[in-house]
């Protein structure tokens, strides 16, 4: 890439520096590097906690001898801690699996012990929290009665009107009490109101994991891989290096980039992709097939990797809501700017849809809800007028 299309990752910590030399140190080879590195080992290990690169980290260091031993002990039990719980995952998935077949359910896992056979060559080198499955918006009643059959308990978080779930939301959320496995059900890669691939697309598409389990477990076929990576990673503002790490595996695989362009400019994520590029092949030095080299030319994309390193550069969970006003107010900038001129449009458009809201303002029989979509301005201009009144 040259000087014109280079981000500037200033205000980068040494910590951040070094785990980001490790990282691009390719292959899960062992990193002892000469002379030790002046650095806060314990910030150092806070930051491969909050990348969720520990396995990794841990794996090319662990001969290192100038890593204080306290810290060395602690990235070990964090690896072996990891290990119980992918296989424990791993042993999950194959069950559902199996359940979800005798019950005519069709499932593709997502991210999870899956993506790390696949794309890192073991379970134990990539970390996850959940169990991540994508299935067919028609079977979601299949599945949650097959679930609470399991043991598995569903979390009633979603909120809506007039079917506004179905495009609003892309997940549900079950918790296993006694195993403590965290499901997450998808019938969407991303919430709407943006256009994806259908799951019988996705069906089509699918490909066997590597995982060896005495049952065959499905998960995406490589080219949709690349669109749910990018725009699951860009939509958290690739704030754990985690996921630029995944894109980095993918990227060493035999990728048809002929599909992944027509994917791209047909779902409009031309730009998220050059954003991902850009951001991979500066701080992961991942090497840019010439099928997307076209992508990390634009200003739009360089332009968007920049604003990413807002994430990178700081501690920032998404998930630990709700956020400090600075971080959200970013955040929620970022994500418009992320959209194409087509999905900005669509996002817009939502606002016209009835919320939740509108019912606990001014609470209408179920027959009579269509009447929120001429109400909906003046339900929010209320709710607003409220909101000012009180402050």
């Amino acid at each position: 890439m040259n000087g014109k299309t280079a981000i500037v990752p200033s205000g980068t910590s040494n910590e951040l520096k070094f785990l980001l030399e490790c990282l691009n140190n390719k292959g899960n080879k062992q990193f002892p590097q000469d002379g030790e590195p002046n650095l806060d080992w314990s910030l150092f290990l806070k930051l491969t906690r909050h990348h969720r690169v520990y396995p990794l980290i841990y794996t090319k260091l662990k001969s290192a001898q100038y890593i204080p031993a306290p810290i060395m002990q602690s990235m070990f039990c964090d690896y072996q801690k990891n290990t119980f719980k992918m296989l424990k995952l791993t042993g999950e998935i194959e069950k559902i699996s199996r359940q979800a077949f005798d019950n005519d359910i069709c499932t593709i896992f997502l991210k999870g012990p899956i993506l790390a056979a696949d794309l890192y060559g073991e379970i134990s080198q990539r970390t996850s929290s959940d169990i991540d499955i994508l299935v067919n918006i028609d079977d979601l009643e299949k599945v949650d009665s097959l679930l609470i059959k399991m043991g598995y308990a569903k979390d009633e978080y979603i909120e809506t009107v007039l079917n506004d779930w179905k495009w609003r939301h892309h997940h549900i959320v079950y918790f296993h009490p006694d195993t403590q496995v965290k499901l997450e059900i998808h019938w969407r890669l991303n919430p709407g109101p943006a256009k994806e691939p259908s799951f019988n697309e996705l069906w089509q598409r699918k490909q066997v994991s590597s995982i060896p389990t005495s049952y065959p477990i499905y998960g995406l076929g490589n080219e949709d891989l690349f669109l749910f990576l990018i725009t699951h990673g860009a939509r958290h503002g690739w704030s754990r290096l985690r996921w630029l790490v995944d894109i980095d595996r993918l990227c060493k695989k035999n990728l048809d980039w002929a599909r992944i362009n027509a994917l791209l400019q047909k779902y409009q994520f031309m730009h998220v992709a050059g954003q991902t590029m850009v951001l991979s092949s500066h701080l992961l030095h991942t090497s840019v097939h010439d099928g997307a080299k076209h992508l990390t030319k634009s200003a739009r994309s360089n332009r968007l990797a920049q604003q990413a390193l807002f994430y990178v550069q700081r501690f920032i969970d998404l998930h630990d809501e709700p956020l400090p006003e600075d971080i959200a107010r970013y955040h929620k900038k970022h994500l418009f700017s992320l959209m194409s001129f087509k999905n900005k449009v669509l996002f817009i458009l939502s606002f016209l849809h009835p919320y939740f809201e509108d019912t606990k303002t001014l609470p209408l029989p179920q027959r009579l809800h269509f009447l929120y979509f001429p109400l909906r301005p003046f339900l929010w201009f209320w709710r607003k007028t409220r909101i000012h009144e009180m402050s």
